[in-house]
């Protein structure tokens, strides 16, 4: 059943898609020789290295932040559109101080001279023992620093460019290299921009005549009580021709960090999973087949032998478990996610959700999620209906409130924090009530809809009939106990994404730019694979063990997973952050919670699914007399 399902996967997705590739999602701009080039900035991010650097802080700052006194545009301060998603990521674009025309160069133009308080001086010392980097957009573009792999010998730019330096000095001079691209029109085209920042202490503040040669000193910000920083920035521009084309020019920032880690990882996870689909083909067509055989092959007019393993339950297997409409609201939300994420999985692996479209995919997640409650209010509803529920309104309210509330309350606590911190990560109050009005006006309402479809279809008819009586249950085996199967059953699914997870977490908690969703989509159906096979086996043996309660086990089996991720991220939180705050720490727990949160709840819902098809395929094959 697996392994065709499996090679089908891999045909399907080609070696091109395994890294992603993507489609332009703006319109080329032409620029004519001298005409301006939009230069807008971005929020501030604290940095982390791939080597011995430890991530330092989560809170990001807006770049007008009066506490970093950077300069501002003489026409005012002015926020650009941003779209849900970008919004939702932290993302908070404004327009540029520095003016920059098509293939003009410019060589120690002032920006602005300032004076910096020693409490903002305090401040922008610790944003640059934090490793905090500068962002802007040139054209759209991000500005960055060209680096090299050591280990493959690469050249790629990595985003943004440093605040300061590792002896604490601050940069205030910017080399700006912009790279374009001649059209045979006469336009040009900007297809790449690095900047190399330095720090440079001025023996005269006096912008009129602006220095910028070699300087022994760098610039260090006194923090000494009523002692005046008096600077100034400057910075030059020079253009460079090249033959890298507009559709091409993202792909020096869009890198696959030592792909030979995620083509290894993913090999090994495929060779875990066509040996776990082997098993279990093996324990479904040998074991369970003789055993239905040897039952079926009974001569009635003999005597009767004494059922014994998993048939001795077949009276109780079909039993309502407990809080079962708890438990439907779980595998309602678990297949909403699950269309969620593979609906996502899908367009960012075709392409579709270019980085030149900042959010884009943050806004796609949001509104799969919101429209696709009418899936989770069908399963929702079925589900319910098979194990015997009556109550339609209580499970239709939980299944519309009951995860979004938790998720928005933890997010909201977390959005608190940020705003006292004055984090520019805090989301705003109009995008709060944005996603208020599509929780109430489209999620809810669909998911009625998909509850009504449901109720229409009505649950899976009963295989057996239930003993009135429940069955007593034995004393089962130390490894089908909750804590050592949650522990067991986990282990592997997580193991199948364990290389992924870590680059994941540089990208999410480090503002490191992932785009291997080739990897990452067919690393997901390995881990629901896996979480399949691991939860059938784990309820064969439960009911082997004569222990009929498989519905819940099954959920929390197949979510074993998060349990491994809430460990890898403590260890994370110890090996790879040095997090100098206790916002940040809180900051970064909650998150953990959140994303622990959705892994049990989608891995539940296909390690429930999954014992569901097997256990009715299993006792529908069985004669009862």
């Amino acid at each position: 059943m697996c392994l065709p399902r499996l090679l089908a996967i891999g045909l399907i997705l080609s070696h091109s898609l395994v890294s992603a590739f993507y489609l332009p999602g703006a319109a080329p701009k032409d620029y004519r020789q001298g005409e301006d080039v939009e230069v807008d900035v971005n929020v501030l991010k604290p940095g982390l290295g791939y080597e011995a650097e430890n991530l330092r802080s989560l809170l990001n700052y807006d770049y007008y932040d009066e506490r970093f006194d950077f300069c501002k545009p003489e026409s005012g301060v002015r926020s650009m559109r941003s779209s849900l998603g970008a919004i939702l990521f932290g993302d908070r674009i404004f327009n540029g101080p520095i003016k920059v025309k098509m293939n003009v160069n410019e060589t120690c133009k002032a920006i602005c001279g300032v004076t910096v308080e020693p409490q903002n001086a305090k401040f922008i010392d610790e944003r640059i023992r934090e490793d905090y980097s500068i962002n802007w957009l040139v054209d759209g573009l991000p500005a960055g620093e060209v680096k090299e792999d050591t280990n493959t010998g690469e050249v790629f730019y990595d985003l943004g460019f440093d605040l300061g330096n590792k002896d604490g000095s601050l940069n205030n001079h910017y080399e700006i290299v912009i790279k374009y691209h001649a059209r045979p029109n006469g336009f040009f085209r900007v297809v790449g921009v690095t900047v190399w920042p330095s720090s440079l202490h001025r023996p005269t503040t006096d912008i009129s005549s602006p220095q910028c040669g070699n300087h022994e000193r760098p610039l260090k910000l006194s923090e000494v009580e009523n002692s005046k920083n008096k600077f100034y920035y400057t910075y030059s521009v020079n253009w460079e021709e090249s033959s890298t084309v507009w559709a091409t020019r993202w792909d020096n920032y869009l890198r696959i960090y030592d792909p030979r880690i995620h083509t290894f990882s993913l090999i090994n996870s495929l060779v875990m999973v066509i040996f776990l689909c082997a098993l279990v083909s093996s324990l479904l067509l040998k074991t369970v087949k003789g055993d239905i055989s040897r039952y079926n092959a009974i001569d009635l007019d003999e005597d009767v032998q004494e059922d014994y393993g998993w048939k001795l339950v077949h009276g109780e297997v079909f039993r309502t478990p407990k809080s079962p409409i708890l438990l439907s609201v779980l595998v309602g939300n678990g297949t909403q996610l699950c269309a969620m994420i593979g609906v996502t999985l899908v367009f960012a692996t075709l392409g579709f959700l270019s980085p030149s479209n900042r959010g884009a995919l943050a806004t796609v997640m949001l509104m799969s999620w919101t429209f696709f409650g009418i899936i989770g209010g069908y399963m929702a509803t079925r589900t319910y209906m098979t194990m015997g529920g009556t109550d339609q309104r209580k499970l239709v309210f939980l299944t519309s409130f009951l995860l979004p509330t938790f998720i928005f309350a933890v997010v909201f606590i977390l959005n608190l924090i940020l705003i006292f911190k004055e984090s520019s990560g805090a989301v705003p109050f109009g995008t709060m009530l944005v996603i208020v009005i599509l929780w109430f006006a489209i999620s809810v309402p669909l998911i009625s809809v998909g509850a009504w479809l449901g109720k229409k279809h009505g649950g899976l008819p009963s295989l057996l009939r239930v003993n009135q009586i429940p069955r007593q249950i034995p004393p089962p085996p130390k490894y089908l106990r909750p804590v050592p199967s949650i522990l067991a059953t986990g282990i592997l699914p997580f193991g199948a994404a364990f290389i992924e997870g870590y680059f994941l977490f540089s990208s999410i908690f480090a503002a490191r730019a992932y785009y291997a969703f080739g990897f990452l989509a067919m690393t997901s159906g390995v881990v629901a694979l896996t979480t399949a096979t691991v939860t059938i086996l784990f309820v064969y043996f439960l009911l082997c063990a004569e222990d009929y309660r498989w519905h819940w086990r099954s959920f929390i089996a197949g979510g074993g997973s998060a349990v491994w991720l809430l460990i890898y991220g403590t260890y994370y939180w110890l090996s790879r952050l040095s997090l100098d705050s206790f916002a940040s720490t809180i900051l970064y727990f909650g998150y953990l919670i959140i994303l622990a949160s959705i892994n049990f709840i989608v891995t539940g819902t296909i390690g429930f699914l999954a014992a569901t098809w097997a256990v009715r395929r299993l006792y529908s094959a069985v004669r009862i007399d």
